[in-house]
């Protein structure tokens, strides 16, 4: 579920995006949007663990983290950089290809049945994200929505029907 919700996220920031009215905003936009889905997408995991029984996954859940923050923090620190030197035009196809990297470190802590979606799911956001940089900036909009919504949602709907056998 949280897959999904981040996905819809990606979705509306990319369509809120798009208007002329707010695409020289498309950078703070998507921070705001990333803050969401963090907040969502966290607390609806973190409830999911609560519901299983707490002491079961906490080992995973901090060795998940120990494998995603380090290139979600290099993904903040390099936005910074970039934006700082006038190259934001760079952020978006740094933006998938290191969250891809992050899904694929994480890939390695999870459950067996479900690593081989979440593998193939950032090796996918790797892919975008190597497209981003060759691609011209009017496209990159499109990228963003096509990794942080569309690939949120499908892997969600995946992950979900084999985690819960629906």
């Amino acid at each position: 579920m949280a897959g999904i919700v981040m996905g819809v996220i990606g979705i509306l920031a990319a369509v809120v995006v798009s208007l002329p009215r707010f695409a020289p905003h498309w950078l703070s936009i998507w921070l705001v949007a990333a803050a969401v889905a963090l907040l969502f997408g966290g607390a609806l995991v973190a409830r999911q663990i609560a519901q299983r029984g707490r002491g079961r996954y906490l080992g995973p859940a901090r060795k998940f983290l120990l494998c995603v923050c380090p290139a979600l923090l290099a993904g903040a620190v390099l936005t910074w950089v970039l934006v700082t030197v006038n190259m934001a035009d760079i952020v978006p196809g740094m933006w998938l290809l290191l969250y891809g990297c992050a899904v694929l470190s994480a890939s390695t802590v999870i459950s067996a049945a479900v690593a081989r979606f979440v593998c193939v799911m950032g090796a996918v956001f790797v892919v975008l994200g190597i497209l981003t940089f060759v691609l011209p900036a009017t496209a990159h909009i499109a990228m963003l929505g096509l990794g942080f919504g569309v690939l949120h949602i499908v892997f969600g709907i995946l992950i979900g029907r084999l985690a819960h056998g629906d």
